[in-house]
């Protein structure tokens, strides 16, 4: 049965766009996603099938952008709705806020109206499992469907990750996805070649959606192992992930990276790789500490 969720939805100017994002994760135990079109004329030429971004996207106001997250009940949306605007009106931001009742399916449904085949980096498109999409001959297809789970590769950070795995990826590498989400990431690192890979995420939904994204793209428990959990939080969940991975990713806040820093340190193998994102430019000088401070160096910032 469908649960009822509240939507709460932000319009702020994209100058003050990372300060909201960073207010809006505070309330936000599920993820959120972000409507800014503010360089939609500059990124348009480097997608794949023009002719698929919807039109209505091109009618959007360039110089606001919008946030959304979704509450359950437990999460208390009425005072979370109170918290955002308090922490916005203190960092002087101009915004307006609507709150809305959805449902499971209407979250699922709304995701369809903009999501369609996405080409993120040099080989990787990624496709919603209701699109059809024909590959190029250098093209790797990565069929998803996000559900309730963050991650769809049309976001900055993730769509970050996603080139920087296609460009540091060695055949049969072992990767790690702290946070998965709806599991792209490390989804993203098979189809490319790595050997196998761990995904952990804290969101008992968005883990079961990574596994059953996995499956759609033919990848089974033999290479994909999904955990649901806290590492910070379970001792025991932290020993089962013991081993040297080469290639780490972290597509999360601040301040989940900070402590994090030394498990980061403990997985990767001698030479591997971390790669972070999620992070706003006034957390980067404490995030570059925290990962120093670990054994880690800091190689680059893009």
């Amino acid at each position: 049965m469908a649960s009822d969720w509240t939507e709460v939805t932000i319009s702020v100017p994209t100058k003050d766009l990372e300060t909201a994002e960073a207010i809006m994760q505070m309330a936000a135990p599920g993820g959120l996603y972000i409507e800014d079109y503010s360089d939609l004329e500059e990124e348009v030429p480097k997608i794949a099938h023009i002719d698929l971004i919807d039109e209505d996207l091109l009618a959007r106001p360039r110089d606001r952008a919008l946030i959304h997250i979704f509450l359950a009940e437990s999460d208390n949306p009425a005072e979370a709705a109170v918290f955002i605007g308090e922490r916005l009106a203190a960092a002087q931001i101009d915004y307006q806020l609507e709150r809305e009742t959805v449902s499971d399916a209407d979250w699922a449904d709304g995701w369809k109206r903009y999501f369609h085949p996405l080409k993120v980096s040099d080989r990787i498109v990624v496709r919603p499992t209701w699109e059809d999409y024909s590959p190029a001959p250098d093209e790797i297809v990565l069929s998803i469907d996000p559900g309730m789970a963050f991650g769809t590769g049309s976001h900055a950070t993730t769509a970050l990750c996603l080139r920087a795995i296609d460009r540091n990826l060695q055949p049969g590498d072992r990767v790690l996805d702290m946070g998965c989400g709806s599991g792209i990431l490390l989804i993203a690192a098979l189809l490319l070649g790595a050997s196998e890979a761990a995904g952990v995420e804290i969101d008992a939904t968005a883990a079961r959606i990574a596994g059953e994204n996995a499956i759609l793209n033919g990848l089974g428990p033999d290479r994909v192992t999904i955990y649901n959990g806290n590492i910070l939080a379970d001792p025991l969940l932290a020993d089962q992930l013991e081993g040297d991975y080469d290639l780490i990713c972290a597509n999360i806040v601040a301040d989940v990276v900070i402590p994090m820093a030394p498990y980061f340190f403990r997985y990767a193998r001698e030479g591997g790789l971390l790669i972070a994102s999620g992070i706003i430019e006034e957390r980067l000088d404490s995030v570059r500490e925290a990962l120093e401070a670990a054994g880690l160096r800091v190689r680059a910032i893009d």
